[in-house]
């Protein structure tokens, strides 16, 4: 006879499972806490009723995920009406940084852990098609750089992306620090070097080693988006080495992707071209702690597709997918 599972696992390492859940409480938040999560990631309204500086809103804010069960530990991303500023450097950068300083404490006394930070001006994580086929006609994105057609007026170079960078980790990393709020900087996806006459830099494991020179801090990482460090063409295990080591992996996206960084289509998180089993061992190896979730899904049989990425299906499907491969490594989800 089979023994019953034992829920004595306080031996074994934890990670910390959250989803990606808009602040209103929907089907989406049901479904996750059926499949065990107790964690969001939270995207912040992005409009002028919403006040990033207002300590009551924001706590009634996380109040509303904690009425249901679910703990907002994670930002991401900051709100465009501050983010864009900051990436471009243009005359309210400064005016949306100090916004961000403000927040900061307002955060760290909602329990909030992370800010999950991009660096990809004018245009953010980008895709030439939302319905190629993968497997049993389900339907991904993906990029193919033949095909994108980006204004020619928008345009930053590489040394203002660096200038603007370092001007606001130098700014907000130690508000972070005296709070103990840490930020991931998410690399660029896709990681190439222009976009049009858009430069990116976020772009490879040197160059993401290189922004967290800028500010050396225990309160300064990245965000380990395994896919966009696939499609760099790193060892995904190496990186998750190289950072984890040095404490620098903050946040996990959990995702996987075919291809090159010129040309790359997504997957399922089980037929992509990164070994996952081995990415649930090498953040065993390294002890990491911290957060995951996964990221851009499949939209399967009977989603109209119309959040590409972000469909429901795919979702708890990459949930317990995850969730498997964590157990079958002795590896906790909180």
């Amino acid at each position: 006879m089979k023994n019953a599972k034992s829920n004595n696992n306080g031996s074994n390492p934890s990670m910390i499972l959250t989803d990606y859940l808009i602040p209103n409480i929907s089907s989406q938040w049901r479904l996750a806490k059926q499949v065990g999560v107790n964690h969001a990631t939270v995207r912040l309204p992005d409009d002028g009723s919403f006040d990033v500086t207002n300590l009551s809103q924001m706590m009634a804010l996380s109040n509303l995920y904690l009425s249901y069960q679910i703990k907002p530990i994670i930002i991401e991303p900051l709100p465009n009406s501050l983010h864009d500023h900051i990436k471009c450097g243009d005359n309210k950068r400064d005016e949306s940084i100090e916004k961000v300083i403000k927040m900061i404490p307002i955060l760290a006394k909602c329990g909030y852990r992370v800010i999950c930070v991009n660096f990809m001006a004018k245009i953010g994580w980008f895709r030439t098609s939302t319905m190629i086929e993968e497997r049993g006609g389900a339907k991904v994105t993906g990029f193919n750089i033949a095909d994108a057609q980006i204004d020619p007026s928008l345009e930053i170079s590489e040394k203002e992306l660096w200038d603007n960078l370092s001007y606001f980790l130098r700014a907000v990393v130690p508000i972070a620090e005296k709070h103990d709020v840490s930020i991931a900087l998410h690399p660029d996806d896709p990681p190439i070097k222009k976009l049009g006459n858009i430069s990116r830099i976020l772009i490879s494991k040197n160059n993401l080693q290189k922004a967290l020179d800028i500010y050396p801090s225990k309160n300064l990482g990245i965000t380990m988006c395994q896919a966009t460090f696939a499609a760099m063409g790193e060892d995904v295990c190496d990186c998750i080495e190289h950072f984890g080591f040095q404490g620098k992996i903050k946040f996990v996206h959990f995702r996987d992707i075919r291809g090159t960084k010129e040309c790359f289509h997504e997957t399922f998180h089980d037929n992509g071209m990164t070994d996952m089993d081995s990415t649930i061992k090498q953040y065993k190896k390294i002890g990491y702690k911290g957060p995951i979730r996964v990221d851009h899904v499949p939209s399967m049989e009977g989603e109209k597709n119309d959040k590409p990425g972000y469909e429901t299906i795919g979702r708890l499907y990459a949930i317990g997918y995850l969730r498997g491969l964590c157990e079958a490594n002795g590896y906790n989800l909180e």
